[in-house]
């Protein structure tokens, strides 16, 4: 027997439980059983035996050695019973504290490990890890094959010899095992109770001693941990490790604590923030076998957010330091906070990056979009925003704020340090296009601070106005073929189309065409007509309503930096002489100019007749009576005909908001980290006194959470898009089919 190697030592993650407690048998149920056995043959490749050991097999027994990842009695009740169903088997034994797995009789590793893993993978009750598996002989040493030599016989006896180590040090404890402190003491004793399931005891726990038992009467599990002389570590001095009770029987365990959670989900926190309760209990439950409440699962959150970004209370106090860190670090830029009341309480906070000015004053089009988001946090708050459009029609956010309700005075400030922000970086103020959901409060702060900018409404915002109001798919249709009417003729013809279906005049009232209608409104919105902030604003907002303040200021700085090192590497690989959206729209006008006839006037002016109408270009002025080329900035296909018959390239006579070069200019400023806090002057922000420095200490705001869960808002991303059009059939006149298809054709 001793010619021939059969085992081999290898880890094998075994397969996750599923919610489903009994597949049912179909081809995946097959497919599964395949995928078993392929994992099996990689932990135990099963080969030709030679004659000798053939002939031992027939006459004497072998021992099959496995360890699997058992976490409590009744998975290796579940073992034994499995192994009890085999045939060949003489005697069997399954240790629970060692996870071994012994098999005595005439039968193979295959054979025990597809007995007792098959089961528990097509039931999906637990999950399995066969840690190791090799046949022993009667002094339980591996067979190794002398042929394979020395460098087989140790990749295959010492690993699991370190594997039996490995598994006492997780999982155990050992006398002389030494801790940094008692709380470290503390916190191993209990994580090992969990793992093992079995209840603990604490009889002693002060600064010189830790004395735990079994919590079971009668079970002589215990262990006594001193502190050692002269240091401060604590050192294990008796252990009685056996236990003869059967542990915790359920799922709930008195060892799983808020902080045991809190300490579990720790590394996943850092990664992944939004890591919901219903997700912790679920994932804790399947990896530890341990079912924690909601509450437990949401508290033990809490605690590790505190943990990993500070608490809440701390951003507050940390902020004015982090403002001077941003100025500091990025000059140019603009960090200001506000407190109020004698106990100095925050109220509003002010940041905009140099490199977002710097790209929206020298290469951006003039205009801004402002929306806010409501945060969802322990001291509530509203975050403010304006941003630009890139040439592109990405978003460019110029400024954001954070105050602690939305009101006329934040509102008023907000646009009072945008004004002020702005009017210190340009000597020319910009005639600014500012597109918003025209709130009072927003309405009159830009009255007040951008007296010559026009502001209009967003079109997405009138457009749920007017479906609310009315719910008239036909007379929806009507609108939006108004809304984008590029002439006052065409926008009062779809009036009063609308007026004969139903009467809509006192709406028209209440939201003035000028300020949504693209044929009467004033501004130029360059082709952008909604919001898009939106969407970007209610993302920060899920992404940070538990962060501290100086954390949701840092994610959004991180996120705003990201977009910047991504949209210069891609603004250099450009080769055009515009960003790709702007040259499909001068491909698709040029492919559409080709049927235009051009009767040229003089050098400037051009006559373009088609065979629906006949509209005037002025390639000077960059006019086209259509007046597609004043609102959108991109030569239309009137004026790309004009442009192709005498000879210009009309890429060159796009607004200049949208070459590459302009693009190129946008991010070509970096927007440079902030240090770690440990790396600051000075914790706190100070004050000049009279004669003395005066620390500054902000407080949080005296608006609190309410309790209960919060109302959450789901933003559905379809709203944000123009609502699908409505087919009417011009026979029937009936909605939901087109002429072609209707059922009355003859």
């Amino acid at each position: 027997m001793a010619g021939a190697a059969r085992g081999l030592k290898k880890a094998l993650p075994w397969f996750p439980r599923s919610s489903e407690d009994h597949p049912e048998e179909d081809e995946g149920s097959n497919e599964r059983r395949g995928l078993l056995r392929s994992h099996l043959e990689q932990v135990v490749p099963i080969t030709d035996l030679d004659e000798e050991l053939a002939a031992s097999d027939a006459k004497e027994p072998k021992t099959v050695a496995l360890k699997v990842s058992m976490h409590c009695h009744c998975c290796a009740r579940k073992v034994e019973k499995q192994i009890s169903k085999m045939e060949g088997v003489v005697s069997f034994k399954v240790e629970l504290e060692s996870k071994k797995v012994t098999v005595v009789g005439n039968v193979n590793p295959m054979e025990v490990l597809e007995s007792i893993c098959k089961d528990f993978y097509e039931a999906r009750e637990v999950s399995l890890v066969v840690l190791w598996s090799c046949w022993l002989m009667e002094d339980d040493q591996v067979l190794v094959d002398p042929e394979l030599g020395a460098e087989l016989e140790q990749s295959l006896v010492e690993p699991v010899q370190e594997l039996e180590q490995n598994l006492v040090v997780e999982q155990g404890l050992a006398i002389g095992q030494e801790f940094a402190d008692v709380h470290a003491c503390r916190r191993a004793v209990k994580d090992m109770a969990i793992a093992m399931h079995f209840e603990l005891r604490v009889v002693k726990s002060d600064r010189s001693r830790f004395i735990a038992k079994c919590a079971r009467e009668g079970c002589p599990w215990r262990v006594h941990v001193a502190k050692c002389h002269g240091v401060p570590n604590f050192t294990v001095r008796t252990l009685h490790g056996e236990h003869t009770c059967d542990g915790v029987r359920d799922l709930h365990h008195q060892q799983a604590t808020v902080g045991w959670v809190a300490r579990s989900v720790e590394a996943t926190l850092r990664d992944n923030p939004q890591y919901k309760p219903k997700e912790i209990l679920q994932d804790i439950r399947e990896q530890h076998g341990v079912a924690v409440s909601y509450m437990q699962a949401w508290r033990g959150k809490e605690r590790s957010m505190a943990a990993v970004h500070g608490t809440l209370e701390d951003g507050y106090r940390f902020l004015p330091a982090y403002c001077e860190q941003i100025v500091q670090t990025n000059p140019g830029s603009v960090a200001i906070y506000k407190g109020t009341g004698p106990d100095n309480s925050f109220q509003r906070l002010f940041v905009s990056f140099h490199a977002s000015i710097h790209g929206f004053l020298n290469a951006c089009r003039p205009l801004l979009e402002i929306d806010k988001a409501d945060l969802k946090g322990k001291y509530l708050g509203t975050l403010l925003c304006a941003s630009a459009v890139d040439a592109d029609h990405m978003m460019f956010p110029l400024a954001f704020g954070i105050v602690d309700a939305e009101s006329d005075e934040n509102w008023m400030w907000f646009f009072s340090e945008l004004r002020k922000m702005l009017g210190v970086n340009t000597d020319k103020m910009p005639i600014l296009t500012i597109l918003s959901e025209r709130r009072p409060q927003v309405v009159e702060a830009v009255e007040v601070n951008f007296p010559t900018a026009f502001h209009g409404f967003c079109l997405r915002y009138v457009s749920e106005n007017f479906r609310d109001e009315f719910k008239n798919p036909k007379l929806l249709n009507i609108f939006w073929t108004a809304v984008y009417a590029l002439t006052t003729a065409e926008f009062d013809s779809k009036v009063n189309d609308m007026v004969q279906v139903q009467d809509v005049m006192p709406w028209f009232q209440r939201f003035p065409p000028n300020l949504w209608a693209v044929s009467y409104f004033e501004g130029i919105r360059y082709g952008h007509f909604s919001l898009a902030i939106t969407e970007m604003l209610y993302n920060w907002a899920l992404d940070c309503h538990e962060f501290p303040i100086v954390q949701t200021v840092e994610h959004i700085k991180h996120q705003l930096t990201c977009w910047f090192v991504e949209r210069q590497n891609l603004a250099l690989s450009y080769n055009s002489v515009l960003v790709p959206s702007a040259e499909k729209l001068i491909s698709e006008a040029i492919a559409d100019s080709g049927c235009y006839q051009v009767l040229r006037a003089n050098k400037v002016e051009f006559e373009i007749v088609s065979t629906e109408r006949t509209n005037i270009v002025d390639t000077q002025a960059r006019f086209c009576s259509c007046r597609r080329w004043q609102i959108y900035g991109i030569p239309c296909a009137h004026a790309v005909a004009a442009l192709l018959s005498c000879g210009e390239d009309p890429r060159l006579y796009a607004h200049e908001c949208f070459s590459v070069m302009k693009y190129r200019e946008t991010y070509s400023q970096p927007i440079y980290p902030v240090p770690d806090r440990s790396q600051w002057n000075h914790p706190f922000s100070f004050a000049q006194g009279a004669g003395s420095k005066a620390y500054v200490v902000l407080r949080p705001p005296k608006i609190r959470r309410p309790p209960g869960r919060p109302k959450m808002k789901i933003l559905k991303i379809e709203s944000l898009k123009r609502p699908k059009r409505i087919v009417q059939c011009g026979r029937c006149h009936l909605l939901g089919h087109s002429q072609k298809k209707c059922s009355l054709r003859n």
